[in-house]
């Protein structure tokens, strides 16, 4: 057999002889993941209409300190710095937002859109080296395993939220009586979404196979394992649906709050 030695040339940025047009997946995702920080740097900050009834934002869930019947410790504590805005947001939303920001769907999605790592399959790129992520900053997204632990415990928080979500209070008597409204099955939805996302997660699904690599060993993990996975392989789809659950259960809390729309009480 013969063997012919092919030069490797490196291309200009943006320069590529592919004809389909592989811009229109990375621009999408720019608008995309772009509009949904901004919407959550601003709902985070505005610290007003996050419950509603019942129902509180999974922006604002667990509310650790605030001003709504949904506080655990009571309103701002009073070691929170004066020139730093208050928002009981503040304190929560790291936790997911580094959830998502380390996840390894969504590093092959940003990497393209964002930073141009590269841009699309066979398209010029604008650095000259590649480091990987060995050194540092992008040695950090190895933290992603950690977060994933936070983020099984904002589900069981979220969980919770759907629960008290089912006991409404009569404004005349105030007692608590149990009742499902169209508020109640959104913050249902959002933790299915949230639950398919986290759950498939390849961190979740190395755990729940028991940190091993053959199965052979301890066979009480395939079945938990193959859960997982199963989630897994719809991995990317549930990383968009629940984003935009997360978003939307937020707005119909803010909405209703509000007095813009009004919750349908279906029992």
């Amino acid at each position: 057999m013969s063997h012919a030695t092919v030069p490797l040339t490196r291309r200009r940025y943006g320069e590529t002889m592919r004809q389909d047009a592989w811009w229109v997946e990375p621009l999408i995702v720019f608008v995309i993941l772009t509009s949904f920080l901004v919407y959550a740097t601003w709902a985070a900050f505005q610290n007003a209409h996050y419950t509603a009834g019942p129902y509180l934002s999974p922006f604002y869930s667990p509310e650790i300190f605030g001003d709504s019947p949904h506080a655990w410790f009571g309103p701002k504590p009073g070691w929170w710095p004066a020139w730093l805005p208050f928002s009981p947001a503040l304190i929560i939303l790291p936790f997911p937002a580094l959830f998502r920001f380390t996840c390894y769907y969504y590093r092959g999605s940003y990497y393209k859109a964002f930073w141009a790592d590269p841009p699309g399959c066979s398209v010029g790129e604008p650095r000259k080296t590649y480091l990987g992520e060995r050194y540092f900053p992008l040695i950090l997204q190895n933290v992603h395993r950690y977060f994933m632990v936070t983020a099984v415990l904002f589900l069981g928080f979220l969980t919770y939220d759907v629960y008290l979500a089912t006991q409404f209070t009569d404004a005349a008597t105030g007692a608590t009586s149990f009742g499902i409204g169209l508020g109640t099955l959104v913050l249902a939805a959002n933790v299915v979404c949230l639950g398919g996302y986290t759950l498939g997660c390849h961190s979740m699904r190395h755990i729940l196979g028991g940190w091993r690599d053959q199965f052979s060993k301890n066979p009480a993990f395939r079945v938990p394992y193959n859960c997982s996975s199963c989630l897994n392989r719809s991995h990317h789809r549930w990383a968009w649906v629940s984003l935009f659950m997360v978003a939307f259960a937020d707005i119909y809390v803010r909405l209703c709050s509000m007095g813009i729309w009004t919750d349908l009480r279906l029992f």
